[in-house]
């Protein structure tokens, strides 16, 4: 027996040693770049060659340089992605959360063959359709041009489109999972549908929505590709997009440090808000994943 014990203790000690060991081989990856982007934006030199981990002579120069730059504003990128991010997130959440609550709610015909064909379509990645969605955006800017090409407008309708397949069907999970009583005791007082889902069902899902909503937020604040196909004045750009003039045309040499700096500060707003949402999106995601 006391072998047995002594042998359970050392290995509950490698055990843990174990765990300790990948935990900080793990923080070592994840810290590492983001320490290295903190030192090229306070190293005065601005040349990535030369960086190092603690810069010599570390200065906000590269941070003043970044707002003080007329031909690339990042004050205006930065207010821009903003904009498009939370305005795509609300209407995300606005329009998901009114589809999911038909597909949970309610039995009409055709409900199944939307259900799965909104799924189909998030098969397929988006890089198929840029074409197609360029020549749409086009062709609706004739019409409309504050939601055609070079509009913040034409960007959002897209991030709206790519953002209704998974979201609804996240959704309809978590609109499954609550009690069908709550909506019949609110038709018994005389609730509409619109007020038992705006009343009733909104403040119990919060959850979802807060996941949703980040979802949207982050996969529009963060995207590059669609931005720099639909934007082209250098004033629409948002932070992805601008950022990368900075480094082009072998211009890391100028401007690393200052790139550094706008990569630094973009980065801010997802931290926060993960920050302060972190308790819903683990319940949300939780929630959702095992019901439906």
């Amino acid at each position: 027996m006391a072998a047995s014990t002594v042998f359970n203790r050392h290995r509950q000690t490698f055990d843990i040693a174990g765990r300790l060991l990948i935990a900080a081989v793990a923080l070592v990856f994840a810290l590492t770049p983001v320490l290295l982007i903190v030192s090229a934006s306070l190293d005065p030199r601005n040349n990535i060659v030369t960086q190092s981990i603690i810069p010599p002579g570390a200065s906000l120069k590269n941070y003043q340089a970044l707002f003080a730059s007329n031909i690339h504003p990042y004050g205006i990128w930065f207010w821009n992605t903003l904009k498009i991010s939370v305005i795509s997130s609300v209407l995300t959440v606005l329009i998901c959360s009114i589809s999911a609550y038909a597909f949970s709610r309610f039995r009409f015909k055709g409900r199944r063959g939307l259900l799965l064909s909104v799924f189909l379509i998030q098969v397929f990645p988006n890089s198929l359709t840029m074409v197609a969605t360029f020549l749409l955006i086009q062709a609706i800017g004739l019409f409309l041009p504050s939601f055609g090409l070079n509009s913040h407008g034409g960007l959002i309708l897209i991030y709206l489109g790519g953002a209704m397949g998974i979201n609804t069907w996240l959704m309809k999970g978590y609109f499954d999972s609550v009690p069908r009583s709550l909506d019949e005791s609110a038709r018994i007082d005389g609730a509409s549908n619109w007020q038992i889902y705006w009343r009733v069902i909104l403040p119990v899902v919060r959850p979802i929505l807060t996941v949703v909503a980040l979802i949207s937020f982050i996969a529009a604040y963060s995207d590059f590709l669609i931005p720099q196909i639909v934007l082209q004045d250098t004033r629409q750009f948002t932070i992805a997009v601008g950022l990368t003039l900075f480094v082009r045309a072998g211009e890391y040499s100028r401007n690393w440090g200052i790139f550094a700096a706008g990569a630094l500060i973009g980065a801010v707003p997802v931290v926060t808000l993960y920050l302060f949402l972190q308790k819903f999106l683990v319940r949300g995601l939780t929630s959702g994943a095992v019901k439906g």
